[in-house]
């Protein structure tokens, strides 16, 4: 009798400190953009690793179901390359903050066989390319930026993204700004009206699509092409310089906007100026709501957004995205206190 009533203490003390691990428990679920993923991921891998009681699950489904998941309140917190416009941030319950994360770049990548060397772009080829008006390898605008190059005179097989996406944002702003016709036939978003082309699911898929499709052209995030050993080009920027997308032409794209920063955080560092920069880069931003009910939830939210703002960034350089500038970090500091 008396081992059977130590037996159901123990067992209640156990219950209790079962339901004591469970109630310090936060998960946290979280939706958007594939440019970031492999850097959120490790992020979320890391916090985990220091915080075991926080989980935060993060799905990998593109800037605009990420934003649609938002506004939807189906998860605690959004991300995108490209942020919300006013449209947008009006049909949300409470005010969203935009809290860029760390900068990336979007990148001609090419499968065209027989070349296996840098190709030159320049922001008319590009646009011409996307536009369907510019449909041969061997067209003379691209043969004049790519002295020596044999292209082939196949026809431009056109890859882009089927899903809302921050990646086409960055990648249609850019076009936007360097191309009239582009502009005015079809402008910038998340989801546009193609003229021509193949659709990939995220950019794993475009990455995919591309490497099975012969003399195919397609925009993807640099880690994406690094990863996955995909042939990527130098763009024109807009001092004239071929520039390819790396650490350094990332990080001189953002230098001038860091100094101009709205408060918002909602900027465009597309063509930008100055010598070195590669002219389709972009921050990536988390979407927080200004308002978490759950306090626990907001503390880790607020926690975790410190973190990634300086031990987070010793982990961007590795996977190919630049670190914040200090500006932005100092900016986005004083952000949090916003988060209530």
């Amino acid at each position: 009798m008396r081992i059977a009533k130590v037996l159901a203490v123990l067992a209640v003390l156990v219950a209790v400190a079962t339901f004591a691990t469970a109630a310090g428990q936060v998960l946290l679920n979280a939706a958007g953009a594939t440019f970031p993923y492999p850097i959120y991921s490790k992020w979320f891998d890391q916090y985990h690793a220091l915080h075991p009681n926080v989980q935060i699950n993060y799905q990998s489904i593109g800037s605009g179901g990420g934003i649609r998941q938002l506004l939807d309140k189906t998860v605690d917190f959004g991300a995108s390359d490209g942020p919300m416009n006013d449209d947008q941030l009006k049909q949300a319950k409470v005010p969203i903050l935009h809290f860029p994360t760390v900068l990336g770049a979007a990148v001609p990548s090419y499968h065209v066989p027989g070349v296996t060397g840098d190709l030159n772009f320049t922001p008319e080829v590009l646009a011409g390319i996307f536009l369907g008006k510019v449909s041969k390898w061997n067209d003379p605008a691209i043969v004049a930026a790519n002295p020596g190059v044999k292209l082939p005179k196949d026809d431009i097989v056109v890859v882009h993204r089927s899903d809302g996406s921050g990646t086409t944002y960055i990648w249609t702003d850019y076009l936007s700004k360097v191309s009239p016709e582009w502009q005015s036939k079809v402008g910038k978003g998340t989801s546009v009206n193609w003229p021509v082309g193949l659709g990939g699911k995220g950019n794993e898929g475009v990455s995919a699509l591309l490497e099975q499709t012969p003399d195919s052209i397609a925009y993807i995030e640099l880690i994406y092409a690094i990863q996955n050993k995909i042939l990527y080009g130098k763009v024109k920027n807009s001092s004239g310089e071929f520039i390819k997308a790396d650490l350094a032409s990332v990080s001189a794209a953002a230098a001038a906007a860091a100094k101009t920063m709205p408060d918002d955080f909602r900027v465009s560092i597309t063509n930008p100026p100055g010598k070195g920069a590669y002219p389709i880069a972009s921050f990536t931003w988390l979407l927080i709501p200004s308002k978490i009910d759950d306090p626990a939830k907001r503390d880790v939210v607020k926690d975790f957004l410190k973190w990634m703002m300086t031990d987070g960034q010793k982990t961007a350089e590795p996977l190919s995205y630049a670190q914040l500038p200090k500006e932005v970090v100092t900016k986005e500091m004083k952000a949090i206190a916003q988060i209530q």
